[in-house]
Parts: C-alpha cells; sequence; structure tokens
C-alpha cells in the first residue's frame, strides 16, 4: 500500500484534470482535504510522481537520527480551499550527515496531522532521535511529546525572538533582545537560568507580554544547551527548512499560476530535494559522541 504521501500525489494527479471553473467564486471557502487523503485515481505517475513516491515510501531503517528538524508552512494547494501545511523533516545523522527524511502535506500543523506526519516516518523505519527541533506549533510540538517521548525538545529560537520581538517597543527591542538571547545562547544550563532570572527582574513591569513570551517553553529553547557546544549554533533553529519555505513563498507570489496541488508540491520537492544535495553535514568526534550517548 503506497504511503500517505504517495497517496497524496496520486490525489494531485486526479486534481490536474479538474475544471477550475467547478469553483463558486460566490460561495463559503471550502473546506481543505484530510490530512493525508486516499488515492483516488488508478493513472500511472508521471517521472515526477515516481521520484515523489520511491522518496514517499523508502526504507528508512538506515538513516540513524540524532537531531530531527521539523517545521512547516501554510501554502494554497488547492485554488478554492484554505491554505495547508506542507510538513517537511531533516535529520543530522550519528554520522554527521544532513539528510531530507520526509516531506508531504497535510490540512494544517494540527496534532493529528503532525502525530501521522511523524507516525508515517516511524513505520518506515526511522530510529528515535536524541533530539527533536520544531518551531512553536501546538500540533507539532504535541506530537512530538507523543511519538517521541524521550527525544529532547528544542523550540526553534529564530520563531522565539521573532515572536518576543514582536512583543517589544521600539526603544526597548535592542536591549531586551540582547538579554533574550543571552539566557537562551548561555554556556550552561545553569548560567541560562541565572540570565533568565536576572532579565525578569529588570523587564517584568515594563514589558510583562514580553516576558511572559520569553518564560514560555523556556526549557525547551534551552534543550541545545545539553548539546555538545560545537553543535549548538546547528540545532537550535529550523531555519535551514524556513530558508526553503521562503523561496517557496516568492515564487508563488511571482508565479500565481502555480497555485493548485500539483504544481506547488513539485516545486517545493524539487526545491528542497534539490538543495540538499548540497547540505554539508557536521564533524562529530569520538568524545562528542561520548557526550551524546550520556544523555
Amino acid at each position: 500500500m503506497l504511503s500517505g504521501f504517495a497517496a497524496r500525489l496520486h490525489f494531485m494527479e486526479a486534481s490536474t484534470r479538474r475544471s477550475s471553473s467547478s469553483v463558486d467564486s460566490g460561495s463559503e471557502a471550502m473546506t481543505a482535504p484530510a490530512c493525508f487523503p486516499e488515492r483516488r485515481s488508478q493513472r500511472s505517475p508521471s517521472a515526477s510522481g515516481e521520484e515523489y513516491e520511491a522518496f514517499a515510501t523508502r526504507d528508512l531503517s538506515e538513516v540513524k537520527p540524532l537531531y530531527l528538524f521539523l517545521d512547516g508552512i501554510a501554502a494554497r494547494l488547492t485554488p478554492g480551499y484554505r491554505r495547508e501545511a506542507v510538513l517537511a523533516a531533516w535529520t543530522i545523522t550519528w554520522e554527521g550527515k544532513k539528510v531530507l527524511v520526509h516531506i508531504a502535506p497535510g490540512t494544517k500543523e494540527s496534532t493529528d496531522c503532525c502525530r501521522e506526519f511523524i507516525e508515517e516516518m516511524r513505520r518506515r523505519g526511522l530510529d528515535e532521535p536524541l533530539f527533536a527541533a520544531t518551531d512553536g506549533a501546538p500540533g507539532l510540538i504535541r506530537a512530538v511529546e507523543e511519538c517521541l517521548p524521550t527525544a529532547l525538545r528544542q523550540r526553534c529560537l529564530a520563531h522565539k525572538m521573532r515572536n518576543i520581538a514582536a512583543k517589544l517597543p521600539d526603544e526597548m527591542h535592542a536591549e531586551f533582545t540582547q538579554a533574550a538571547r543571552a539566557a537562551y545562547q548561555a554556556p550552561s544550563p545553569a548560567m541560562a537560568i541565572a540570565l533568565r532570572d536576572d532579565l525578569v527582574q529588570r523587564f517584568e513591569k515594563q514589558v510583562p507580554s514580553a516576558v511572559g513570551c520569553f518564560l514560555d517553553d523556556f526549557d525547551a529553547c534551552i534543550a541545545h544547551l545539553k548539546c555538545p557546544p560545537r553543535h549548538r549554533k546547528a540545532v537550535r533553529t529550523t531555519n535551514m527548512l524556513e530558508r526553503l519555505f521562503e523561496e517557496e513563498r516568492r515564487r508563488s507570489k511571482v508565479a500565481p499560476t502555480l497555485f493548485g496541488e500539483r504544481p506547488v508540491m513539485k516545486m517545493m520537492f524539487a526545491a528542497v530535494t534539490r538543495a540538499s544535495e548540497r547540505w554539508r553535514g557536521i564533524k562529530i568526534t569520538e568524545l562528542e559522541l561520548k557526550q551524546l550517548n550520556n544523555y
């Protein structure tokens, strides 16, 4: 049986034959399809479809994830439908290689869709990683906690810092963000806690909403401090995926004819897989391996 991702591809193939005139412009927005719809067409996939299917159904038992990264972007995959989440996962293996693991459409970053996304990888043989990084989407967070219960969960610091900045007046932006970054990127968890308490004391009365945002999920924000120091910069954000998603946004703005499930997913799949071929790994020393095995 095809995976949910491959089944979605067949659905996209069928979608290309639908007439866009069937969408009533005066009606309310359609409800998005299910998280991973069943195959709706028996039509043989094109060469690109075969690549999709091979990627989405390949055995993952040989991928040994150390650090796993999950992120998503809202994309209008079907004209007339609400925006849907395209979820992606990549890993840094115990050998230090960066590997694209999975990319699949869902309806949104809901717990159900994110859980199915992770369980799909586990069914295909992916081991539980030591560490998993996500943005602040509640669905992704809950899915990681349920499906990868022993993994250290890292909150993406790029997303977190943007959330904090949105709650700050201009005159306090530089001072507060510098203090927040110092705490999140402290040399050790103990130092991070000391810097956290100092920030709260300094700013709580002036900008309580920014302080609340800073404190929210603090332990996950500093999970990377339990990793070897040379790895921390590489694992504390999901930025690499986000940059690729930004490129998708840029292309869809300048090429609106790409809207539609199959064109958008083909473009995103091609962009991510092409970029993954140029990813550079990280070096993991024997001492670092011993430290990681002790966590």
